[in-house]
């Protein structure tokens, strides 16, 4: 049977609309719209926990909106950012295969030159608010760069060293105090190999406490500036290695790695980029009791971690809905919890009622956990475009022993 032309025109009209994205401010129709749809969210999958914590979202977002979240498990972030440019060059606008992606730094900065960008979208999630950004401008820069509302906050991270105190009375507080602690304990420290971003971060911190003009650090790097701001951490790390595991010749692959090598003894003194995860770890038997965590008196690095939304993203409405969801109480507080995941908290718990609060008091008393009077400064992440340059002439320096 032919379909008459207007009945046709109108379907087709129905159609678009059903497929069009809602604008972020007319709430109800993103929720709406977003019922029913599959989520491909590419997210690190390196770690257990954080892996349980996304399977929870979707077992969550299922039950309040019906969406389905397929967590894609990627090691670098950098691969989902080709693709998706790799996409927009073959023509493909609108059926993109990421729907939403865990990114920040280099990657962020990468996606915003290129237009690969799904946005603004951030501040008008209805959770953002919890953040309140006015007050925590980090909410709204990723690695000096401002996020504009393409990016959504839900994580944060900050450098923290452990050590076990039964072969550690007086772990060394900053870079000096460590480069002397290996001198006297060669082999019992390392960090992981560049460019794990364990690995880069460490370089980071260095340069940051050695360089001797470290404004430069929050610019563009300069080609012709890079040898002279770089070369104390280069003179840092020629002294240092061979005092390290396997005297510098071999480097941890991750930091999962360095946390085994903690636990069968051969290390006593490491580091993370989350101050719950040796907490975590003691509580899951991974690392002994004797286990404490600090960080170094004069600041240690510290970033947040967010989600965005690809220009082309198929499910964008689903993806807006995650984003949001992540930012709720229920969620920031259940990722915050060291038995399930640990990683800290974005929201301003001051903004919330005295329930969703609540569930954000950490009473736990885990042997490893990091108290708030002994967090230290954070020290802002450099311009991105450090990143890569540090990490090839880490490569060139230490990569081929």
């Amino acid at each position: 049977m032919r379909m008459p032309p207007l009945f046709l025109l109108a379907t087709l009209i129905v159609i678009d609309q059903a497929s069009a994205t809602p604008a972020p401010a007319d709430w109800s129709a993103v929720e709406k719209q977003a019922e029913g749809q599959t989520v491909y969210w590419h997210a690190w999958g390196g770690d257990p926990r954080s892996n349980d914590y996304i399977e929870w979202v979707g077992e969550r977002l299922a039950e309040s909106h019906g969406i389905e979240l397929v967590h894609v498990k990627v090691n670098d972030a950098s691969n989902v950012v080709s693709r998706v440019l790799a996409e927009k060059s073959a023509g493909n606008t609108e059926d993109g295969a990421v729907d939403l992606i865990w990114i920040n730094g280099e990657n962020f900065a990468a996606m915003k030159t290129n237009d690969l960008l799904f946005g603004p979208f951030a501040e008008r999630l209805p959770n953002f608010s919890l953040t309140r950004p006015d007050e925590h401008p980090e909410m709204r820069t990723d690695f000096t760069v401002p996020t504009e509302g393409y990016e959504s906050p839900w994580g944060r991270a900050q450098l923290t060293f452990y050590h076990d105190s039964q072969r550690v009375d007086s772990p060394p507080r900053s870079l000096d105090a460590l480069l002397d602690w290996a001198q006297h304990n060669p082999g019992r420290f390392s960090y992981p190999q560049v460019p794990n971003f364990l690995g880069t971060t460490f370089l980071k911190q260095a340069l940051i406490t050695l360089a001797d003009d470290e404004e430069a650090l929050y610019t563009p790097v300069e080609e012709a500036d890079f040898d002279a701001i770089t070369a104390p951490l280069w003179d840092y790390l020629d002294d240092l290695h061979p005092h390290l595991w396997r005297e510098g010749r071999r480097f941890p692959d991750s930091g999962s790695a360095m946390q085994r090598l903690m636990g069968d003894g051969e290390l006593a003194l490491a580091f993370t980029f989350n101050p719950s995860a040796p907490a975590a770890a003691v509580a899951d038997n991974q690392l002994p009791p004797s286990t404490r965590s600090y960080q170094l008196d004069g600041g240690t690095l510290g970033n947040v971690h967010f989600v965005a939304i690809p220009f082309n993203a198929s499910h964008k409405a689903g993806a807006m809905v995650t984003a949001n969801f992540l930012l709720s109480p229920e969620a920031q507080a259940h990722k915050q919890d060291i038995s399930v995941w640990g990683d800290p908290t974005v929201l301003d718990t001051d903004a919330l009622g005295d329930d969703a609060k609540g569930a954000f008091d950490d009473s736990q008393d885990i042997p490893g956990s990091l108290s708030s009077d002994q967090s230290a400064n954070i020290l802002a992440e450099p311009h991105p475009s450090w990143v890569d340059r540090l990490e090839e002439a880490w490569q060139a320096r230490y990569g081929n022993r």
